[in-house]
């Protein structure tokens, strides 16, 4: 467990006090409930005091939809990673910033930044909500205690470009969803997520950043009727591809729950 110091909590949207279609006081009432055992949480909504707070912090967890460590605070957490620190990122953290793209700029694409190599993935896009099934790629890692071979969630199903070829991977898929995924949210040239298979998917992973580590998970969308910009879901929800206008999803699974206090648990414990 955490014994001389804590964790630091980031959630939040963009702009700054947005919920960026998510939930996230609910995210963030979730994900404290697990740290507080772990020793004292600071919570902040984006990465501006990054450096300040992760002086006082051995764990760093992330739930966010916009918001991304920029020039110096990426390298404040560089430093902290190769130093012993861990970092838990969940969900929206593989994306940030997206540029307008094509004829009048109606579409936007997602941009690579540096925090995606500190990270070690980049988020392309995601095809409406749908249920999809889950693999345990590694059940021998502490990510996967407790968890069946494979399980369903609904979700956003994350199509993420992995950049580091040492990651480990965890958990993947083998739905098909690119097309899905095209026209929808934001642009892409070619579907980077396949893996050397050419139709497996990662959708967590760890990797080692020095002395510390990173571990992703892609999964993790919930909204609130106040929050919801989801202008339809997929077919397989079973609600006539209309949006539920409250959405846990994942939160609501017995196996996602174990994975973030699995999650948790790697981040407070020191080899």
């Amino acid at each position: 467990m955490l014994a001389r110091m804590g964790a630091h909590l980031i959630t939040g949207g963009f702009p700054a006090g947005s919920h960026a279609g998510h939930d996230m006081d609910y995210a963030r009432e979730r994900l404290q409930r697990l740290l507080e055992p772990h020793g004292p949480v600071s919570v902040s909504s984006d990465f501006a005091d990054v450096a300040a707070r992760l002086g006082h912090a051995e764990l760093l967890v992330s739930y966010v939809a916009g918001p991304y460590p920029v020039g110096e605070q990426d390298e404040a957490l560089r430093k902290w990673l190769a130093a012993g620190g861990r970092w838990v990122a969940l969900h929206g953290t593989s994306g940030g910033k997206a540029e307008r793209t094509g004829e009048g700029g109606r579409m936007r694409k997602m941009a690579r930044l540096g925090h995606h190599d500190t990270l070690g993935s980049f988020f392309l896009n995601h095809p409406p909500a749908r249920r999809f099934r889950v693999d345990v790629a590694d059940p021998q890692h502490p990510l996967a205690r407790g968890l069946p071979p494979s399980f369903e969630v609904s979700d956003e199903l994350y199509l993420i470009e992995l950049l580091d070829p040492a990651c480990s991977v965890l958990l993947t898929t083998t739905t098909d969803v690119d097309e899905a995924a095209r026209g929808f949210g934001f642009v892409y040239d070619d579907d980077t997520s396949l893996l050397a298979d050419g139709k497996t998917r990662a959708l967590a992973y760890t990797r080692a950043c020095g002395e510390g580590a990173v571990a992703y998970i892609a999964l993790g969308h919930c909204h609130s009727p106040e929050t919801n910009i989801q202008p339809f879901v997929d077919a397989s929800l079973g609600t006539d591809r209309v949006t539920p206008a409250l959405f846990r999803g994942p939160w609501e699974s017995e196996a996602f729950e174990q994975l973030l206090a699995n999650a948790i648990q790697w981040g407070a414990q020191r080899d």
